[in-house]
């Protein structure tokens, strides 16, 4: 029974962190690491590291996915309205 767990997990972190490299989107990205933190969670935890387990659930699974999504909203901002009037890209000044 254990060694079946043991190849479950490992099967799921094996796609996941497949599905993390081949997403193109940062956000979805994250999303997908989150899991990947979760399954080496599960995955430690049935091989008998509960402290390692506890550490990837709270770095892996939440802190470094929650960074990445603020990075990616911190990082993509969207042109203003006020901005584009006073500058229209020419690079001319208007009299």
């Amino acid at each position: 029974m254990n060694e079946w767990l043991i190849g479950a997990a490992l099967a799921f972190v094996v796609l996941a962190a497949t599905a993390a490299v081949l997403t193109r989107d940062p956000a979805r990205q994250a999303v997908v690491l989150s899991a990947l933190g979760l399954g080496l969670a599960v995955l430690f935890a049935v091989l008998q590291a509960p402290d390692v387990a506890l550490s990837q659930l709270a770095v892996g699974t939440a802190l470094t996915p929650l960074l990445i999504l603020l990075t990616v909203r911190k990082v993509t901002r969207r042109p203003s309205a006020a901005g584009d009037r006073a500058n229209d890209g020419d690079g001319e000044d208007q009299e």
